[in-house]
């Protein structure tokens, strides 16, 4: 008989910032894309008229889908993003007026010894998503929690967007 043990944890934290400071982070990932773009057109011959492909190919290398859902209500926008295997350390949440940004990474070790024989890997994942919201929202007022390898961020409307409108009223 197997038994499952239901492990319950409380949502962690993590640092929503506002949409200014992704800059950086933003670079980053535009640099790490760009140099292994350019690996790739080494590798392929240097064949010139390549770039794009080059370049998507290297985005598909470096960054993972990030599955979200956004909901809004008349007083809110909150958005549902699976980030499984991520810490909040890892994580990064910028919220402009009608823009969130989400980047993570994480990176895992692994090393097996057996007799004289090494074995090492070192994977790094990175996520980048950016978001055009539906309404205004509160930068100051917004909240990102972490739980089970789900980010919810919670993000108040600001005083002047308009309400949601209701299935009725569009129709």
């Amino acid at each position: 008989m197997v038994e499952t043990i239901s492990k319950t944890t409380s949502p962690t934290p993590v640092r929503v910032v506002d949409g200014a400071s992704a800059l950086d982070r933003i670079k980053q990932f535009s640099a790490s894309i760009a140099q292994r773009a350019h690996e790739i057109f080494e590798r392929n011959g240097r064949i010139p008229g390549r770039e794009s492909e080059d370049w998507f190919q290297a985005e598909a290398e470096l960054l993972h889908p990030l599955h979200v859902a956004i909901a809004e209500t008349d007083d809110a926008v909150t958005v549902r993003a699976e980030v499984p295997g991520y810490k909040p350390e890892g994580l990064g949440v910028s919220v402009d007026s009608q823009l969130l940004t989400i980047t993570g990474t994480r990176e895992a070790h692994e090393q097996h010894k057996t007799g004289k024989m090494i074995y090492t890997e070192h994977c790094a994942n990175q996520i980048f998503r950016s978001l055009e919201l539906p309404a205004d929202v509160d930068i100051s007022k917004s909240t990102a929690t972490l739980k089970d390898g789900v980010l919810e961020i919670a993000m108040p409307k600001a005083a002047s967007a308009p309400k949601a409108r209701s299935a009725a009223q569009t129709a």
